[in-house]
């Protein structure tokens, strides 16, 4: 599933599915085991919720989340929507709580 444009949502269910979105405040969702979500509008969000699934946002203030096992992949921009750093983070529910939103800021996962 994809989606283009403001506030616009994709969302996926199944095995090795995948849900994609770009756009302001857009946002991806994904259910089922080894899916993925993604986004990479300004301030959007991705989340995955089934077994060894990943969401990553390359957009700038972008946040993710998933459940324990899952991994978040966060990007940081500056203003000028240059690459900074980008990092992945197991949810391990200790350093990286399930069902927490993510972003990154000086390199760090802080809950957004």
């Amino acid at each position: 599933a994809s989606s283009t444009g403001y506030q616009s949502a994709a969302s996926s269910t199944g095995d090795q599915s995948a849900a994609s979105s770009t756009g302001y405040q857009s946002a991806a969702s994904s259910t089922g085991y080894q899916s993925a979500a993604s986004s990479t509008g300004y301030r959007s969000a991705a989340s995955s919720t089934g077994e060894e699934s990943i969401a990553a946002v390359f957009g700038r203030d972008a946040k993710a989340k998933g459940i324990v096992g899952n991994w978040i992949v966060l990007t940081e921009r500056d203003i000028n929507w240059h690459i900074l750093e980008v990092k992945a983070f197991l949810v391990d529910g200790k350093k990286v709580k399930a069902d927490t939103f993510y972003k990154l800021v000086a390199g760090k996962a802080v809950a957004a």
